[in-house]
């Protein structure tokens, strides 16, 4: 009798534990998989002088959108897109300002979409990937995009060259400690500063992204920054959670797993133990 009840026991325990983690484990595939087929778009309108609206096909992703202006982070399905910028209150049907097709949106990615201004001037879009790998302890990572109608320039940080002869479109990034810096852009090889100077705090675990945009011969150079957050590299052998301890998940009932296994283990010790009384009491 008491063997048939910690065996049963024991079993509805294990059931209760494994029909829990199913659905738990398919939730987590299915986030996984989502991400996989989603981006995270940003848009920055660096184009001066010019209000305009956004569009992928005949979708409008941002209306009115002002020069300077980034958007927040949108998610979009993975794939590729025609993208079209109109003068605001132009489009879909009418003649946009400034079009790329076949944008490849990859999925997973993190990446922002500048409408900016080609080194001869003329309007363009162009597509960067923003770089999200983790960045060591104490340190930051700086990303200096050029996408201004200006030629080749340097960029300084506390008066020293950490970028020299970035030309448009291009990008370069470097890691850094972390901390506050200030930032600004020389013509390349000279002195002559075009923008800035900018007080950046570049915050630990992130990626500041700094762009120079605007029109050299117009005289409207400006520097748009963009950080993404969340890029720590967890210090080695130290688990994170609360009290110095890796935070455990639920179980059922909102009960722990590290105690369901106790439980479960206590459950199958007793059973065990009931099986060697019953044989003990047979023998006698």
């Amino acid at each position: 009798m008491r063997k048939s009840f910690f065996a049963a026991a024991a079993a509805l325990l294990l059931g209760a534990v494994t029909a829990t983690a199913a659905p738990a484990t398919a939730a987590t595939s299915r986030e996984s998989a989502a991400a996989r087929q989603t981006a995270t778009v940003s848009i920055l309108h660096a184009v001066p002088g010019l209000t305009v609206d956004v569009y992928a096909g005949d979708k409008e992703l941002v209306s009115d959108f002002e020069p300077g202006t980034l958007t927040d982070p949108l998610k979009l399905p993975a794939g590729t897109y025609d993208l079209k910028v109109f003068k605001a209150g132009q489009g879909p049907d009418g003649e946009p300002a400034i079009s790329k097709d076949g944008v490849k949106v990859p999925g997973g990615a993190n990446a922002t979409v500048v409408a900016h201004l080609g080194e001869n001037g003329d309007p363009m879009l162009t597509p960067f990937v923003n770089d999200t790998s983790k960045v060591a302890a104490g340190k930051a990572r700086l990303t200096v995009r050029h996408v201004a109608a200006a030629p080749a320039v340097d960029v300084r940080a506390n008066g020293k060259p950490v970028v020299e002869g970035l030309t448009n479109p291009n990008e370069a990034k470097l890691e850094t400690a972390a901390g506050p810096v200030e930032a600004d852009v020389v013509l390349a090889g000279t002195d002559n500063v075009v923008i800035g100077p900018a007080n950046l705090d570049l915050g630990e675990g992130t990626n500041t992204i700094v762009y120079a945009w605007g029109s050299a011969e117009d005289g409207n150079l400006k520097l748009a920054t963009q950080v993404i957050e969340g890029l720590h590299t967890a210090p080695g052998g130290v688990p994170g959670g609360t009290g110095g301890q890796a935070e455990p998940s639920s179980g059922p009932f909102g009960v722990s797993w590290w105690l369901l296994a106790l439980i479960g283990a206590g459950f199958l010790a007793a059973a065990t133990s009931g099986v060697r009384l019953l044989v003990v009491r047979g023998r006698r």
